[in-house]
């Protein structure tokens, strides 16, 4: 009995670990198969997830592409908007040479008309000096040779005295005229400076601090200089420069804002696509607050008043825009203030000069925006805000494309080119201005009787020593003015130079 009772739990014990092992292995299988089946439910939800990403990621790529195509769509449209631009300047140009040429023929025409009549004087005295020569032929024992060379050296001079004598005579007359002829006069003679300005900059130099700043600068993927050039309307070049980026543009305002934003985002630090649009909205109002400035600072500075707001904006544009080096606007002041001058030493009306003046060169301000020459858009604004006719006259006839319907347009022509032309004013390559300066006394020393010629005040005065024995007083109005012609025919130079002829007797003795 007693091994019963003792095998009986033992045997009880056996089957309940029997039938535990049994529940145990049926959950575990449960368990396997519930986690097989979530892990099959997780790849297929990663399958799905990964599909969509490809697909988000395909769109995005797609839309960026489509981005990049239509910003270089738009550069394309803009630079073949340029090229249209100044293949419309070259062909103003050429019409410009064409009616250039058409005025030249006629003066062509004009000196063989001229020339025919001197042919025929030539003829008259070819006369006189045969019969001359037949006279000293019969009278003389010369020969042919030698009364030919007396008497044609008796013409010669006599001409030559004539002519002199005639150009004093001329002079006196001209200084006793009226008041009113000796105001034309001055200023058709200070016309005569004119000279054509074209040339500007368009590139601005920002240093930076080091070359590690052109890679922050790029940006991830180039990001950051594709955001500036978008909204900056400029061309950012980055190149193996060390130390320096480049700003390229035509448009000088917008060069400007660049340049500024650009310095500012470099000291800052943060460069990235927001701060980049952040500094050139805050650039834009800077620039726009200094036109403004500048534009009434011009006015003030002259003496000019009453312009309609939108001119003087268009003033304070032309503090960014030069041209061969020198900024437009002060040049315009400077033109201002020389026509004002001029006006009141001949008697004309002082406010139009100026007014005429300062405004000259307004449509410098615009003419990269818009197609037409400075001339015809300066013309345009002048018309468009109610200026007065002599100022509207002033602006188209500065550089010869219209003939001047007053003195005070002639005035302003004149001192626009004494502006431009005064030494410094402009940049000239050193190489050039000594050539001319050589040039210049070389023409003078040409010439019989010359003994030297100096070029001064920066090639703006020749001086000539000439020898008194050869050339007398009435000879010295002649050497002067053929030296003037040759210079005009020979030379190119801005404004005028004065040819002073210098005769002087000296006589030395010694004192023993």
């Amino acid at each position: 009995m007693e091994l019963i009772h003792i095998i009986f739990p033992i045997i009880a014990l056996i089957v309940g670990l029997i039938i535990g092992f049994l529940y145990r292995k049926k959950v575990a299988e449960d368990k396997i198969g519930t986690a097989e089946a979530y892990a099959v439910k997780i790849i297929n939800d990663a399958n799905q997830e990964a599909e969509a990403n490809k697909k988000k990621i395909l769109l995005e790529a797609k839309d960026e592409i489509l981005q990049l195509k239509s910003e270089n769509e738009k550069e394309n449209r803009q630079r073949r908007s340029d090229i249209q631009r100044q293949e419309d300047r070259l062909a103003q140009k050429e019409n410009n040479l064409d009616k250039r040429s058409i005025i030249l023929d006629e003066k062509s025409q004009k000196l063989d008309e001229e020339l025919q009549e001197v042919r025929a004087k030539e003829e008259n005295i070819q006369t006189l000096v045969d019969e001359q020569q037949e006279k000293l032929e019969s009278i003389a024992s010369l020969s042919p040779d030698q009364a030919k060379d007396v008497i044609l050296a008796q013409v010669k001079e006599k001409t030559r005295n004539e002519q002199a004598a005639i150009i004093r005579e001329i002079e006196q007359e001209t200084k006793s005229e009226s008041g009113k002829i000796a105001r034309e006069i001055i200023a058709l003679s200070i016309q005569r400076f004119a000279a054509d300005t074209v040339a500007d900059n368009t590139v601005s130099v920002v240093t930076i601090p080091n070359d590690d700043m052109k890679g922050r600068i790029i940006g991830r993927e180039g990001r950051n200089i594709r955001t500036f050039e978008t909204l900056s309307g400029v061309d950012l070049i980055i190149d193996d420069t060390p130390g320096a980026v480049v700003l390229s543009s035509f448009d000088p305002i917008r060069r400007e804002i660049a340049r500024i934003a650009l310095e500012r985002l470099i000291l800052d630090g943060r460069i990235h696509p927001t701060r980049i649009e952040e500094m050139i909205d805050k650039a834009k109002e800077d620039v726009d607050e200094v036109i403004e400035e500048k534009g009434q600072e011009a006015m003030d500075e002259t003496g000019v008043h009453g312009l309609h707001p939108k001119l003087v904006k268009l003033l304070g544009r032309l503090n960014y825009r030069t041209s061969y080096g020198q900024n437009v606007l002060q040049h315009s002041i400077e033109v201002s203030k020389i026509a004002g001058m001029l006006a009141e030493e001949v008697g004309a009306d002082v406010r139009l000069a100026k007014r005429g003046g300062l405004l000259h060169d307004i449509g410098k301000a615009i003419d990269f925006e818009q197609e037409g020459t400075h001339v015809e858009l300066g013309a345009q604004m002048a018309r468009r805000y109610k200026e007065p006719s002599g100022v509207i006259n002033a602006i188209v006839s500065h550089h010869g494309d219209v003939e001047p319907n007053c003195i005070e347009s002639v005035l302003v022509e004149a001192s626009d080119t004494i502006s431009a032309a005064r030494p410094g004013a402009r940049r000239e390559s050193i190489q050039n201005y000594i050539q001319r300066l050589e040039n210049l006394e070389a023409i003078a020393k040409d010439f019989e009787g010359v003994e030297d010629s100096y070029a001064i005040q920066a090639g703006r005065e020749l001086r000539i020593l000439i020898n008194p024995e050869k050339i007398s007083d009435d000879e010295m109005y002649l050497v002067a003015k053929e030296v003037a012609e040759r210079i005009e025919e020979e030379l190119e130079y801005p404004g005028k130079i004065k040819v002073h002829v210098i005769r002087e007797n000296r006589v030395s003795e010694f004192a023993k």
